[in-house]
């Protein structure tokens, strides 16, 4: 079947080479509201068009380009965990809903994880109605998702990194990062694949690390 690069639109390649240079992870940390979140990329240009087909446009084979830059990002998370705790943490995942699973077929994070050779713990499951985040406000997006995870069940000694693909305002992880710790788990660090820096003032922008 013909195929085109999801990047750039190049034809006869599922990802050009050009494109595959944007995608090399230039980790930095985001921060939202206190909590720091490693990133691997600016969700934004060939990055942006990538992961969107990814996600919403069946492009499965950009998988493995993907799975990269996100290992880099939780790699780096675990490296800010003090040394005398580092072991024994499991990755969370952002647990699909219902309707987007129906809609994709496979869980984007988890299916790069596993292309990453990691493996994440099923910690988390959604509740509630909460509405796709895409198109929302800042407020709208904290309110459409308070409340809507909860532990699968009691997570005492449970310490984690909790990885999602894309962040925007943090509500997202930061509504994980509540389920674990309501359930007695710790969250020792957070990370995704890309961060859309330009929905924040220069106030809230994330510093760039070397």
């Amino acid at each position: 079947m013909p195929t085109e690069c999801s990047g750039c639109g190049l034809p006869d390649r599922a990802l050009c080479p050009d494109c595959r240079v944007l995608l090399q992870a230039e980790v930095h940390a985001g921060h939202r509201d206190g909590a720091t979140i490693w990133c691997a990329l600016d969700f934004t240009g060939v990055p942006q068009r990538v992961i969107g087909s990814f996600k919403d446009g069946g492009r499965t084979d950009a998988a493995a380009a993907l799975a990269a830059p996100l290992r880099r990002a939780v790699a780096a998370a675990l490296e800010a965990v003090p040394s005398a705790t580092s072991r024994d943490i499991h990755l969370v995942v952002v647990p699909s809903s219902a309707a987007a699973w129906r809609a994709r077929g496979f869980h984007p994070v988890e299916l790069l994880l596993t292309r990453a050779g990691l493996a994440s713990t099923a910690a988390l499951r959604p509740v509630g109605s909460a509405v796709d985040q895409v198109g929302l406000t800042r407020e709208a997006r904290v309110l459409n998702r308070a409340g809507s995870l909860v532990a699968r069940h009691r997570l005492d000694g449970f310490r984690c990194i909790v990885v999602d693909d894309i962040l925007t305002t943090g509500a997202t992880m930061l509504e994980a990062r509540r389920a674990v710790l309501d359930a007695g788990g710790d969250v020792v660090g957070m990370a995704a694949l890309a961060e859309r820096r330009r929905l924040h003032s220069v106030a809230q922008r994330s510093e760039k690390t070397d």
